[in-house]
């Protein structure tokens, strides 16, 4: 627990399946041609898994830096839940109204 505040606390942002993935990739040795004959799925789409994991680790890995929102629309996006085009859209548009709702603030101080 000394860690946490320099790791972030990403495994409670974790879903079980994750959870699951994470301890059989353990028992596996870190072998995902093993993983893969476990789901009986191909390689490619255990690494596929393995990339989107890592990706939502860095992403509440970094919770500090980012609001609920920006963390929630990239972990979409690092599931494969909404498109590239779809991303970009939410998180300039999100920056957007921030910027807006700060120079609001800033005028009225």
């Amino acid at each position: 627990m000394a860690n946490e505040k320099q790791t972030g606390n990403w495994t409670q942002m974790l879903a079980d399946e994750d959870f699951a993935f994470i301890k059989r990739f353990v028992l596996a040795s870190g072998s995902l041609k093993e993983i893969a004959e476990a789901y009986d799925i191909s390689y490619p789409t255990v690494r596929l898994r393995l990339d989107r994991l890592i990706e939502k680790i860095k992403i509440f890995d970094e919770f500090e830096k980012v609001g609920e929102f920006e963390r929630l629309i990239r972990s979409f996006y690092a599931e494969g839940k909404i498109d590239i085009s779809t991303f970009k859209t939410l998180l300039e548009t999100h920056k957007k109204e921030l910027e807006t709702k700060n120079e609001i603030h800033n005028s009225n101080t």
